[in-house]
């Protein structure tokens, strides 16, 4: 008897460590963000290295999440959408820029305050924005000794 209450002691330990990781992994991911939030969309060149659930950050500070990221095929771009607390605003002048966090770090998108008055309100769309750069494009551009504008200029 005293060993079926152990086991059942023991399990309900289990049960309850792993409902507290499954509440930390979903804060922490972003699915399980309390309170409300607001749009805004931004079209990318390259969305290389962001994915749903990606955050999206002010100053160094988790503001959001890229809550959609789809092609569009008439231009050829990465449309994504930024779901970002409220209280939290961004002035009409900002720039939206996918960003790394090193060398061999993730990306996030990266939200640069602007200095306008003014600001965006939900749903409208962030014009000025700077996609991905590929590591690999600047290892082959740098190996094969691109750039050019100065290739001449020692002549």
């Amino acid at each position: 008897m005293a060993e079926s209450r152990s086991e059942v002691i023991m399990g309900a330990a289990v049960l309850a460590v792993a409902i507290g990781f499954l509440a930390y992994a979903g804060k922490a991911t972003g699915y399980a963000s309390g309170g409300e939030t607001y749009d805004l969309r931004a079209s990318f060149r390259s969305a290389e290295g962001i994915t749903v659930g990606t955050d999206v950050r002010m100053v160094g500070v988790k503001v959001g999440t890229v809550t959609a990221l789809d092609l569009n095929a008439e231009t050829f771009r990465a449309d994504t959408v930024l779901s970002l607390r409220n209280g939290i605003p961004v002035p009409d002048d900002s720039t939206a820029v996918i960003a790394s966090e090193g060398l061999l770090g993730g990306n996030f998108v990266e939200l640069l305050p602007g200095g306008s008055f003014d600001n965006y309100a939900a749903d409208a769309e962030i014009l000025d924005t700077q996609g991905a750069v590929s590591i690999i494009q600047l290892l082959v551009k740098f190996a094969s000794g691109g750039g050019g504008d100065s290739a001449g200029a020692s002549q």
